[in-house]
């Protein structure tokens, strides 16, 4: 007998063949190699565990009564594209090895077979698993590497995130990114990832915001096979995908009360359980979670639970808005423009005083993805090698008579309550409107709305 696999996690077979000795020998074979078996007699059977758990591969039988090897492994391939399979035959044949191998099937092999020759199958088998994975996890880890450009800034504020990133890098503790629309927070989510012990392991990203209550369920814990319309296959929730890693969970604060309870569970256990599933599936993963809402308020108006708060506001970061840094403004303004011009292989540009002077003045209730947005649109529109002020948004350069801030009252605030009146005024207060115009979402302008005190009957949600 050869030596056992040397494995971190126990390779599971399953054995599917309608003669009981072969499925009962092979099964006996590979237990003392280390390995877990279950045997399948035939096709349906075999359909119906695999419904039930997972296995990493299958030997399957090629001529069994009803459906054969061939049939079942093109429908295994479709609803388990994880399994490897290999397939058992006695009746060799090039038409039927290369239909399966067509079909996705790993490799075959001929009986009577010799079991030491099909353990170094196995063996081979388990290997490529590994490596697929380990590839996997390389291209998600080159994706977060190379995602979003670093964080640019000489503030003070900024200066001060950044050492509360490399505080927190180094540890596994759960921290929450708080700060407004376009701060940068999936940003300093990734730069926490890449500089932590995970940054081999995957970097998985959800906007609990984007989805409906029913679909973040699916996306997060995963769904069995038949557990809802469509779901035609099992498949794996984004809490096993960050296994190794860490997972970040954008605009945490939408989340309903009832997948709050979810999460909850989640978090203390370390373990998911999928939609239309009974079993428990153990994941080791980082929490990092983004919000732009007053969680603290949520929870005393018992919209967001106080157990899931605190249990995600182990250490935070407070991201400051634009306009609370305009020294970062020229810094960045320069950064998005050398990014822009390379990217659509266009001459270097700088921007004229008069340009600058703009970008400076502006309140940007938009924050930095406003600012890169804008910087955008110049490169298009805009002739090398000088940027100018006409260049830029409208919204930025120019305003009606008497929206301006009176003399000496030219902070940033005021500046900002003085633009967002006026576009929810040329809207007629359309909220969505409003807020795309100002490149925030709803959440923020309603806000906004409350914390300068705007009124207006009728405004449209």
């Amino acid at each position: 007998m050869s030596e056992s696999p040397k494995q971190e996690k126990q390779v599971s077979i399953l054995i599917v063949d309608d003669e009981p000795i072969v499925g009962q020998s092979l099964g006996d074979w590979f237990r003392h190699e280390g390995y877990r078996v279950e045997t399948a007699s035939g096709a349906k059977e075999a359909l119906r565990m695999v419904a039930e758990r997972e296995y990493d591969i299958a030997l399957l039988d090629i001529k069994m009564p009803g459906i054969d090897g061939l049939e079942l492994q093109e429908r295994l391939s479709r609803d388990c594209p994880d399994l490897t399979v290999i397939i058992m035959t006695a009746y060799a044949s090039v038409d039927s090895a290369v239909r399966a191998l067509k079909s996705g099937a790993y490799d075959y092999i001929t009986k009577p077979f010799d079991p030491e020759e099909l353990s170094h199958l196995i063996r081979r088998a388990s290997e490529h698993r590994s490596l697929r994975s380990e590839n996997l996890m390389l291209k998600e880890q080159l994706a977060s590497v190379t995602g979003p450009s670093a964080i640019v800034g000489v503030s003070r504020a900024i200066g001060h995130v950044l050492r509360l990133i490399d505080a927190v890098a180094a540890t596994d503790a759960t921290v929450l990114i708080r700060g407004e629309s376009g701060t940068g927070k999936e940003l300093v989510a990734r730069a926490i990832h890449t500089r932590s012990n995970r940054r081999f392991g995957p970097l998985v990203v959800v906007n609990c915001g984007a989805l409906p209550e029913g679909v973040l369920e699916s996306e997060l814990f995963g769904h069995e096979k038949g557990a809802f319309t469509g779901a035609q296959q099992r498949r794996k929730g984004k809490f096993e995908l960050a296994d190794g890693g860490t997972i970040f969970l954008d605009e945490i604060g939408t989340v309903t009360p009832r997948v709050q309870v979810e999460l909850l569970r989640v978090l203390e256990e370390k373990a998911v359980t999928r939609v239309g599933g009974s079993g428990e599936v153990r994941t080791d993963f980082r929490t990092i979670a983004a919000t732009n809402l007053d969680l603290e308020e949520a929870v005393r108006n018992g919209e967001f639970r106080e157990d899931l708060f605190w249990r995600l506001n182990v250490f935070a970061i407070d991201l400051p808005s634009l306009r609370e840094r305009p020294e970062d403004i020229p810094v960045l303004a320069e950064h998005f423009l050398e990014k822009f011009t390379s990217a659509m292989n266009r001459r270097a540009m700088r921007f004229s005083p008069e340009a600058m002077e703009a970008l400076q003045s502006y309140a940007w209730p938009g924050n930095v993805r406003e600012l890169q947005n804008a910087i955008e649109r110049a490169v298009v529109l805009g002739k090398p090698p000088v940027l100018q002020v006409d260049d830029l948004p409208l919204r930025m350069t120019a305003a009606p008579a008497g929206d301006a801030p009176q003399a000496g009252a030219r902070s940033l605030e005021e500046m900002e309550k003085a633009h967002i009146r006026r576009i929810l005024e040329e809207t007629s207060w359309n909220i969505s409107q409003a807020a795309k115009l100002l490149e925030v979402d709803r959440g923020t302008l309603y806000n906004k709305i409350r914390k300068y005190g705007f009124e207006r009957e009728g405004a449209e949600a």
